[in-house]
């Protein structure tokens, strides 16, 4: 029964994002529409659509779950997400769009050559690639135990699934359509944690201030850490990756980027910057204190929790420990939280692809339509494979592993930027994908080689090294200034 609810919903739930992308895409199914949104999205729209994309399914189920192995200190990389937005709003944007981009690696070849601007797009390609496939694996892996796997269909069945509906309902209008679905995903998204927070507190019998009484006095409350430099969860660790990781996660991904310059101008792209930057800390809040929660929960219901912690609000919805409803809340929750992230990096993935690497501005306008089509579709087709790789490799902890991966693939990208941004000389082009390849190569045995001498474990601020040696790698390699344009 629980199964077959599920499906009803998601079957519901698709029909309405249906009915959101036909409204939207009317008259406007032309690559401008699909880059940038005709340049008319109200900056509001985009704000709140962003948050749902940002959080993603992942967000969903691995935050409450890693209360139980490190507290609530992820809080201390949520404050460094704030000002990591402040940085964005005040250096990136105004860059974009003074520069009037629809990609914002052309800015690298603009500043660099050729070489720049193919090595920083490759990276994202690969860098949004992976975690947009882990952000998605992990809802599939949620909807094949709790559903299909009752009906023995293959897992590989429904990954297919689910990336061919997110890719009928973006095919047309990309980004034009995914401002509004994000929107509508995110109303669901934070309707559906709201609701399961108060199921959570009803079970436990307590109001608002019972629950933050509960809650600070629990052993897990935990979020600042400052006396122990050796652990990845010390303050100044977490907060400075909070920083980059939004800058390079945010700031250079064409992703999050794209929709930001499809508002009108630079002063509305700021406003949705500021607001979205702000909400994400109280959101991200709410989910460590639903973790904490379902943590007093076990213990009073004297429940043995999964292993993994990624399991433990699916184990409490789908156990019917909470309820009915919660299963409701949740199922639309994930379905939300996996289409909101996986529609719009389908759609900048295509962007970056197209304009990128294949430049199809030198083609004629109904040429460039149908290759943008096709790549939309090969897009979509790698994007099922990476998942299906992911799930064989497995992780404990899926946003873990997202951003462990961005200190990698991300970090090179934050080095050129900075280079570009933060100095006037010039650099020999053809070194430039040798020394953004070096770079996590050389951060990889860096980790493995400190912490067999050490003990000292590297965190999200590998991300801050990698830029680093990126940066020195140009540096090393640069020529005189070049002039002032």
């Amino acid at each position: 029964m629980n199964g077959t609810f599920i499906l009803i919903t998601i079957a519901v739930y698709f029909g309405l994002l249906l009915l959101v992308a036909r409204i939207t895409a009317r008259h406007h199914t032309d690559n401008d529409a699909f880059f940038s949104g005709n340049h008319q999205s109200p900056w509001y729209i985009v704000s709140f659509g962003m948050i749902g994309a940002s959080l993603s399914g992942v967000t969903f189920v691995s935050v409450p779950g890693m209360v139980g192995s490190i507290d609530m200190t992820y809080m201390q990389t949520c404050f460094g997400f704030f000002f990591g937005y402040l940085i964005i709003a005040h250096v990136l944007l105004p860059l974009y769009y003074r520069l009037n981009l629809t990609s914002i690696y052309t800015y690298l070849g603009k500043r660099f050559g050729n070489h720049a601007y193919k090595t920083g797009a490759s990276f994202f390609l690969l860098s949004k690639m992976l975690g947009a496939a882990a952000r998605l694996y992990l809802v599939c892996v949620i909807l094949q135990h709790f559903v299909f796997d009752a009906y023995d269909i293959p897992f590989s069945a429904t990954v297919i699934g689910t990336v061919v509906l997110i890719w009928l309902y973006t095919r047309k209008s990309g980004i034009r359509t995914i401002v509004w679905t994000d929107s509508f995903q995110t109303l669901c998204l934070l309707l559906a944690l709201g609701l399961i927070l108060y199921q959570v507190a009803s079970l436990l019998d307590l109001d608002a201030a019972g629950v933050i009484k509960a809650v600070s006095e629990n052993e897990h409350s935990r979020i600042f850490v400052f006396d122990d430099w050796h652990s990845k969860q010390n303050f100044f660790k977490q907060f400075f990756s909070g920083i980059f990781i939004t800058i390079v996660m945010t700031g250079l991904d064409q992703d999050m980027m794209q929709k930001n310059l499809s508002c009108r101008n630079l002063k509305e792209a700021q406003k949705n910057m500021y607001c979205y930057g702000f909400s994400f800390v109280p959101v991200n809040l709410l989910f460590l204190t639903l973790g904490v929660l379902l943590l007093i929960a076990s213990s009073q219901l004297h429940l043995t929790l999964p292993a993994k912690g990624d399991d433990i609000l699916p184990f409490f919805a789908a156990g019917g420990y909470l309820g009915y409803p919660v299963l409701v809340l949740f199922a639309i929750g994930i379905i939300a939280a996996a289409f909101s992230s996986a529609d719009s990096a389908l759609a900048a993935l295509t962007t970056s692809f197209c304009i990128d690497i294949l430049g199809i501005e030198r083609y004629s306008e109904q040429k460039a339509q149908k290759v943008r089509k096709y790549a939309h579709l090969l897009v979509s087709a790698v994007f099922v494979g990476c998942i299906l790789v992911i799930e064989a490799i497995g992780s404990r902890n899926v946003i873990d592993t997202i951003y462990v991966l961005a200190s990698y693939t991300y970090g090179p990208l934050l080095g050129l930027f900075a280079f570009g941004l933060f100095t006037r000389r010039g650099v020999r082009d053809r070194f430039i994908p040798y020394i953004a390849i070096a770079s996590p190569v050389i951060c990889y045995l860096t980790d493995h080689m400190v912490a067999a001498a050490t003990g000292y474990q590297f965190g999200y601020e590998m991300l801050m090294l990698n830029g680093l040696l990126t940066f020195c790698g140009l540096a090393a390699l640069s020529r005189k200034r070049i002039p002032d344009k």
